[in-house]
C-alpha cells in the first residue's frame, strides 16, 4: 500500500481472524472500551503469539542462547534493500544476488504476494527459502532476509535448519511482509519491531522507499 512521500507500507493489519501459523491460536484483538458501551474512552486489548502477522525473528526463536528481539541492532532496521523476485516454488541459491555485501538486507517477492495469505486460510504449500539459498545469504553476510510467508522455512520441512543456518550466522529474519506490485530493486526500509524485553520475535511495521537514481525521471 503506497504512502505520503512515497514510501510503500508492506505489512499486514493486525486484525481479529487474520491467518497465523497453526497451533499458535488466534489472535485475540478486542475492544475492552468503548464509546458505544458508555465508557468515557476507547481502549484495545490484544492477545497475540509474537510471530502474527508482519513479525521479526530474533536469534532466540531458535537458538538457546540467542539474543532476543529488544537487542535487535537499529542499523539492521533501517537501510538500503534489495527486492528479488523468485518465481519458483522455494526461493533457491540461485535466486540470491551473488554480489550481496556484507550487511545487505534481502527482501524475496514470490507468489505468496498475490495470494490472500492472511484473509484466514492457511495454504501449506507457500513458498519458502530452501537450505541453500540461507546458507548462501550467510556466507555473504547478510544483516537481514525477508519473505512474504509466515516463515522462512517450508511447512513440510524441519523449520529449526533454515532458522538456525540464518540466525545462527547473525542475519535477522523478517516475515509475513506483502510485496504485491513492488518491483525488484534497490529500496530505503524501515522495519521497527515492538521492543519486548527477553522475547524470540516480535510483529513490525516494514516500510519501503524506491532509491532514486541520479537522472532517472
Amino acid at each position: 500500500m503506497a504512502m505520503n512521500g512515497g514510501w510503500i507500507d508492506i505489512s499486514v493489519p493486525l486484525r481479529a481472524g487474520m491467518t497465523v501459523w497453526p497451533g499458535d491460536g488466534a489472535p485475540g484483538i478486542e475492544r475492552a472500551q468503548s464509546f458505544e458501551r458508555g465508557d468515557a474512552y476507547n481502549l484495545t486489548r490484544l492477545a497475540i503469539s509474537a510471530h502474527t502477522g508482519t513479525h521479526m525473528d530474533a536469534p532466540l526463536h531458535f537458538l538457546r542462547e540467542g539474543r532476543p528481539i529488544d537487542t535487535l541492532p537499529p542499523e539492521v532496521m533501517i537501510g538500503r534493500a534489495l527486492v528479488v523476485r523468485a518465481d519458483g516454488d522455494a526461493v533457491r541459491a540461485a535466486d540470491v544476488p551473488d554480489a550481496l555485501e556484507p550487511g545487505a538486507r534481502v527482501l524475496f517477492r514470490t507468489r505468496n504476494s498475490e495470494r490472500e495469505m492472511f484473509a484466514g486460510t492457511f495454504f501449506e504449500d507457500y513458498v519458502f527459502l530452501a537450505r541453500d539459498a540461507a546458507e548462501k545469504l550467510a556466507r555473504a553476510g547478510a544483516a537481514l532476509v525477508g519473505i512474504d510467508a509466515l516463515s522462512v522455512s517450508g511447512f513440510h520441512e524441519n523449520p529449526a535448519e533454515t532458522h538456525r543456518v540464518l540466525l545462527g550466522a547473525g542475519v535477522w529474519i523478517l516475515e509475513g511482509i506483502c510485496l504485491r506490485g513492488v518491483e525488484p530493486g534497490e529500496y530505503e526500509m524501515a522495519c521497527l519491531p515492538l521492543r519486548i524485553e527477553g522475547a524470540d520475535g516480535a510483529p513490525a511495521r516494514a516500510l519501503l522507499k524506491p532509491v532514486r537514481r541520479p537522472g532517472a525521471p
